[in-house]
């Protein structure tokens, strides 16, 4: 029988790097600017944010969880004079199939592999339960595309935004705020610290902070994991892998190792484009994703 906290850990390696081109290709990224979206920011938080309508920087904030308010703030509600959600919805999907569709290849995106990957990924998303899932609930209502590679896509946000929304209940009942989550992850990884000050505008003198407030609860001793930080967190990884599971239980054994076999050359492909940075707030291993299935 599968592990299938274990199967969704795996699945979310290799859907995350499909839905991420939303972030880092030039695609999505030209299509929310044409759109009317200022500067990268603005379009990150009207493009992730969209589907919640034209959502408060409280709202954005309470959900995506680990970026400061004055950061959402700079960037909502003024997004939505600029252009309505609906036009960062269909600037999202389009920018990133075709981020996708060259990245990919038009062997592997007009094949009968995305068609089926979509029809499994899909399954599973649209019978799973959105209570507790503001997020994935929130993507859940948006139109469903009705082209594979667009489907997949979906897809994969679905499944990655269902994820993401168990984490944060994971991080919030273990008592771990959305910056601490950044630095133990930095710290339990090894993702330098730059890469937070970079995309999440955690500076030296909060993380420093932050390393104090985790020190006070034995979490992190002399700018490093203690153990029970590392306890901590794998514990936090473990639980949200289980709560992800329940996102494909409508898909049998042999389904899920098929969903993933199909998954991997286009996960691999997009991997090797090098639009995905290596290391990012993400946390996702890139090394896992070209790694053969053990």
């Amino acid at each position: 029988m599968t592990d299938r906290p274990a199967a969704a850990r795996a699945l979310w390696t290799l859907l995350e790097p499909l839905h991420a081109v939303t972030y880092f290709s030039p695609e999505p990224l030209a299509a929310l600017k044409e759109a009317g979206y200022r500067g990268f920011w603005m379009g990150y938080f009207a493009g992730r944010g969209a589907p919640l309508g034209a959502a408060s920087p409280e709202l954005v904030h309470a959900l995506f969880y680990n970026f400061t308010l004055s950061h959402v703030a700079r960037a909502l509600p003024d997004a939505w004079s600029f252009a309505p959600p609906a036009a960062a919805l269909g600037a999202r999907l389009d920018g990133s199939v075709a981020a996708l569709r060259r990245l990919v290849g038009a062997g592997l995106a007009e094949g009968e592999g995305v068609v089926r990957a979509a029809e499994l990924a899909m399954r599973a998303a649209s019978h799973t339960p959105i209570e507790g899932r503001a997020l994935f609930a929130a993507n859940r209502s948006v139109p469903v595309p009705s082209s594979p590679l667009a489907l997949l896509w979906h897809a994969a946000t679905l499944l990655r935004e269902h994820r993401g929304d168990g984490h944060v209940a994971v991080l919030t009942a273990a008592g771990i705020t959305g910056r601490e989550a950044h630095v133990l992850h930095a710290l339990t990884s090894g993702t330098p610290a730059e890469v937070y000050a970079a995309a999440r505008e955690l500076g030296e003198g909060e993380w420093e902070a932050l390393c104090e407030d985790l020190a006070l609860r034995g979490l992190v001793a002399d700018g490093e994991a203690t153990e029970l930080g590392r306890d901590v967190k794998a514990v936090i990884e473990e639980q949200t892998d289980r709560l992800a599971a329940v996102a494909y239980a409508t898909l049998s054994d042999a389904e899920l190792d098929e969903l993933m076999e199909l998954l991997r050359p286009l996960a691999r492909a997009v991997v090797a484009g090098g639009e995905i940075p290596v290391k990012s707030p993400i946390g996702i291993d890139l090394d896992a994703v070209v790694a053969e299935p053990s």
